[in-house]
This record gives C-alpha cells, sequence and structure tokens, in this order.
C-alpha cells in the first residue's frame, strides 16, 4: 500500500469509525420514550420568592430594637420563601420573644452568613446569634436560583448542598426531624420499617421494568421512588404523582430511572395522621384518586378523627424510632384494616386544617417548638461560660 493510499483508508476510517456502510450510533438518550410519571402530569405551579416571613421583615426594617451584645438564642429554619407552615411559625414565636432566622433556598445568594465551626453560633446579617433547635424542611437544592448547567451554577449548588447538610446533622445543637449527613428517610425504608412495627404495607417492587411487573398479581400503581415534585427550574414545580399501571405496557421499553410498583389496594378512605411530640392528630381525607389532593383540591373532604390507640401507639413507636419530632402519616383504611403508604417528614399541615376548620396541628407544632426552645434555652444559659 503506498503512503498515499493509508492516508485514503485513514480518512475513511475517519469518516466511518464502525465500518463502511455502517450508520452512527444513535445519540445517548435520543428517542427515548416519556417515562411513566412524566405522562399526563399537568400539575404545574411557580413557587414566589417573596418574603413573608414576620420577623425577618421586621428585622431588617430596623422596627426591633435588639441592644443584647451576647449571642441571641434563636430557632434556624432551613426552608424556602413559600413555607407558608415557617412563615406561621415565625410570627407565632414572635408573640413569645422567641428568635427565629430563615435560609431559604430560593433567597440564600445574596445572604450575609457566617457559621463558626468551633462555637455554636452564627452571624446573620449584622446579628450575632446561637441557633437552639435547626429545622430543615423544605430547603431543596433545587429551588436555589442559578443555572446548573453552568460552572458558576453548578459551584453554587455544590456549596450550598454541602453547608445545608452540614447545618442539618450538626450535633452542637438539636435538630427537628434530625438526618444523617444528606441522607433521608426514604420510601422504602419506611415500608421496611412500618412492616417491622406491625403495620400492614402493600406488596411494592422497585424496576425499570413496571410494565412487567405485578406486585400483588392484580392491579397496579406507579409511583415516584423520590419526590412528588419534581423542579427542574428554580421556582417551578411539576407534579410526580401515582397512577395506575396499565396492563397493556407489559412489552414497553425501559424506564431510564427505578420506579415503585405497588399493589393496588381499593380503600374505603384515607387517613393523614400528625404526629407532633407525643401527640396524635388524625384527619380523614376522601377522594376519587391518588392525585386529587392535588390537582382538583376543592374536591377532596377531610374532617378530624379518631383512631384505635393501638395504631397511635405503633405511630408514636416509628417515630421515636426513626427521631422524627413532626410527621404526617399516610394510610388508606380497607375494610376497617389501616394500611401504611409512607410518611411525610417536611409535612405541611394548614391545608389540612384549613378544610376540616380546625388549627389542632399548628398549635401543637407552636407549642412543642416554644417548649423545647424553652427546656433548651435553660440549658444553654448554665453553661453560657463554656461558650
Amino acid at each position: 500500500m503506498t503512503e498515499a493510499e493509508g492516508r485514503q483508508e485513514d480518512l475513511a476510517r475517519l469518516a466511518h469509525p464502525f465500518g463502511p456502510g455502517s450508520a452512527l450510533p444513535a445519540r445517548r438518550g435520543a428517542m427515548r420514550p416519556t417515562p411513566l410519571l412524566l405522562q399526563g402530569q399537568d400539575y404545574f405551579f411557580r413557587s414566589p420568592d417573596t418574603d413573608l416571613d414576620f420577623q425577618d421583615r421586621m428585622y431588617r426594617a430596623d422596627l426591633v430594637s435588639d441592644g443584647s451584645v451576647d449571642p441571641v438564642p434563636c430557632v434556624l429554619v432551613l426552608a424556602r420563601a413559600a413555607d407558608m407552615e415557617m412563615n406561621e411559625l415565625s410570627l407565632a414565636l414572635a408573640e413569645h420573644n422567641i428568635r427565629m432566622v430563615r435560609v431559604d433556598a430560593d433567597r440564600c445568594l445574596d445572604l450575609a452568613l457566617t457559621v463558626y465551626t468551633d462555637a455554636p453560633l452564627i452571624e446573620f446579617q449584622r446579628w450575632l446569634l446561637r441557633p437552639l433547635l435547626v429545622w430543615r424542611r423544605h430547603f431543596d437544592i433545587t429551588a436555589v436560583p442559578v443555572d446548573p448547567t453552568t460552572v458558576h451554577g453548578a459551584y453554587v449548588r455544590e456549596q450550598w448542598q454541602a453547608v445545608a447538610n452540614w447545618l442539618a446533622c450538626r450535633s452542637d445543637w438539636e435538630q427537628v426531624n434530625p438526618v444523617r449527613s444528606s441522607e433521608h428517610l426514604d420510601r422504602l425504608t419506611q415500608l421496611h420499617d412500618a412492616a417491622a412495627f406491625g403495620l400492614r404495607v402493600p406488596r411494592t417492587a422497585v424496576t425499570t421494568m413496571p410494565g412487567r411487573t405485578r406486585p400483588g398479581g392484580g392491579r397496579c400503581i406507579v409511583k415516584t421512588a423520590g419526590h412528588h415534585l419534581l423542579e427542574p427550574e428554580p421556582g417551578a414545580l411539576r407534579g410526580l404523582f401515582p397512577r395506575p399501571l396499565d396492563i397493556r405496557r407489559t412489552h414497553e421499553a425501559l424506564e431510564p430511572a427505578p420506579v415503585l410498583v405497588q399493589q393496588y389496594l381499593d380503600a374505603e378512605y384515607e387517613l393523614r395522621v400528625f404526629v407532633v411530640g407525643e401527640r396524635v392528630i388524625p384527619f380523614r381525607v376522601e377522594k376519587l384518586d391518588p392525585a386529587q389532593l392535588w390537582v382538583d383540591p376543592e374536591a377532596v373532604a377531610v374532617s378530624r378523627v379518631e383512631i384505635d390507640a393501638a395504631l397511635a401507639d405503633k405511630m408514636l413507636a416509628l417515630c421515636r424510632h426513626w427521631k422524627l419530632q413532626v410527621a404526617a402519616f399516610d394510610l388508606l383504611v380497607i375494610r376497617g384494616e389501616p394500611v401504611f403508604l409512607e410518611v411525610n417528614v417536611n409535612c405541611d399541615w394548614r391545608w389540612f386544617e384549613h378544610r376540616a376548620e380546625c388549627t389542632e396541628v399548628s398549635d401543637g407544632v407552636h407549642g412543642w417548638v416554644r417548649a423545647r426552645f424553652g427546656e433548651l434555652a435553660a440549658v444553654a444559659a448554665a453553661s453560657r461560660d463554656r461558650w
């Protein structure tokens, strides 16, 4: 072969690296079917970043005089601006002169914050504070208003993710619903532990082939293994709600990520049971389909009820096992028997209270935080010389 012929062969290989007449492989991810839980989901809302926290607005406007030279004990909340439960808590604590400060994921880019590593203190704006109680609720890293596809955006998310995880597990202060590092109480662990504590659970599979999986052998429902809300763009949330599995999908392509396929159970009604400290506050929820709570909330009936003491004891025991102080259990009731679905750690209660025309959960949460803060403040005052 001459040098010229060799050069032509090299050029041919570059043009067709997989051999003469071969087609280029399909681009990774091209022409994939839409994932099951993204099909037919038209639930969408924008989460505003408007500051509605009473204490934050009062302090920023210099309407509160604070002449203390010592670090002020406080409740530190990691959330987002639209967390109305925490906005309400801020007002309730202010009525008892308890300082509360917020680090919101959607308002954290221009925040003056220093966290001391050798003392349980923070500088927040111009105030020196000592968090006694830290509560991470809706501080989701996807809510940070940056573009994660840029180097700058990826950097900002990475830093806030690491620091928020550390704040939410630091042992210098007490945590509400503590987590270990970046872990969370995933739905599969919940099902395993609930069964171990004597609660009935639906048969469940984790699979990328939902069309070939039938836990229980009959009708099934598909659920997300992660959060119920997807936030590809900060502040723009889309629902990932349970949906029936179509039996005609047996031979469809693989899902791009694992989902939960769960035995479908025809329930008489549902229970949403809030646990606050050692209190159990149940609500009966009646709806036509699993997603109705989000897509047609006005059609959902909610009423305050009582439950069997044995069931309440099991949920209290699970909360102690999981080290949860404020949580909400979702259960089905089938022929009088409760079936555990999941526990919601970042539980929102104001909507259920509004529908049932009561404030029992809010009152319980505010009272629990206030009482626990008082206990921790007394301990801190007795040991102040050590920091």
